[in-house]
């Protein structure tokens, strides 16, 4: 009798086990690979596809999201190859850490039958992602724009830092100029800051040194404007009217907008959410009775004091 109760309760343990196998193996499983948090922006995107996991998994639990951060290209690649072999991905979100080493591989991914969701920077080969999810990088550089002409009149000066020298850079860049033309604004002179608070520092003590009448800056980015501004006030020229316009939507430069910060008045949105928009999609690409594929471009908001209170995340890290 003892035996045959052993028996019995280790058939039961088998079948659960067999079970939860097969539950295990039903399980909608999506890979979520970007780069390991480098700098500011990046970090905030690692937040919020932490957030977004947990989020999605509480409301599906027949959802498995399984997040990989990676150091270079190389350490992405053999990631990804992880995620079909070993855990056997129903679809893929990635943020590629340069678009052309990582194109064969979210191509290998794509040919296994995975749904492929690419993010920010595109790959080097159309047509391979199912669905794009990305920052509107020209429209950030006009927003910026159509807001030095609305505080600026004809013959004031602007100074411009730009990026690291990149497409995106290129089409804020661009977006800016054009929208600048024939205003009457001045640009002054503009230099590569790399999205960078020191190459920032640096650059603007050069312009402060040439400049003595700047009436606004565009930063682009907030790692630079914090740069741009610990120059002005070591220049001590923080008090005479200038102000700075960045870019992304740092939770620091968010709470001055909230504040009042007069120096940097407003900001332009460059969501590091933007990877939670792509998880999001992604899941309801299985779980909507509607189509999802497609190309999502998120807007480039203007930030300010009346509506930041709504980009503030302050557990976030940016």
């Amino acid at each position: 009798m003892k035996l045959k109760a052993l028996s019995a309760i280790a058939l039961t343990s088998v079948m659960a086990l067999s079970g939860a196998a097969a539950w295990a193996d039903d399980k909608i499983k999506i890979g979520v690979s970007y780069p390991t948090p480098t700098h500011a922006w990046a970090a905030g995107m690692n937040w919020h596809a932490e957030q977004a996991e947990k989020r999605l998994e509480a409301q599906y639990p027949d959802v498995d999201l399984i997040l990989i951060n990676s150091p270079d290209p190389s350490a992405q690649a053999s990631a990804l190859e992880d995620l079909v072999s070993v855990h056997k991905i129903d679809a893929l979100v990635v943020l590629p850490f340069e678009s052309e080493p990582l194109t064969d591989p979210v191509l290998n991914v794509k040919k296994s039958g995975a749904l492929i969701t690419v993010v920010d920077r595109g790959l080097s080969q159309p047509g391979i992602e199912d669905i794009y999810v990305a920052g509107n990088n020209p429209e950030l550089g006009r927003v910026s724009a159509v807001y030095m002409k609305g505080r600026l009149k004809d013959g004031d000066n602007i100074v411009v830092l730009r990026g690291i020298p990149t497409l995106i850079d290129n089409e804020r860049f661009d977006a800016f100029m054009a929208e600048i033309e024939g205003s009457g604004i001045n640009v002054l002179d503009h230099k590569h800051a790399n999205w960078n608070r020191d190459d920032g520092f640096e650059v603007m003590q050069d312009f402060l040194s040439r400049f003595p009448d700047i009436d606004a800056v565009w930063a682009q980015d907030d790692d630079i404007a914090i740069g741009v501004v610990a120059a002005l006030k070591q220049a001590g020229r923080d008090g005479d009217g200038m102000f700075v316009v960045g870019g992304a939507g740092m939770k620091e430069t968010i709470k001055g907008i909230m504040d009042g910060n007069e120096l940097v008045p407003v900001d332009v949105l460059y969501p590091p959410s933007m990877i939670a928009t792509a998880m999001d999609v992604t899941v309801a690409s299985f779980k909507s009775n509607g189509p999802v594929a497609g190309r999502y471009i998120l807007g480039a908001t203007l930030i300010t004091q009346e509506n930041a209170a709504s980009f503030y995340f302050p557990d976030s890290p940016f």
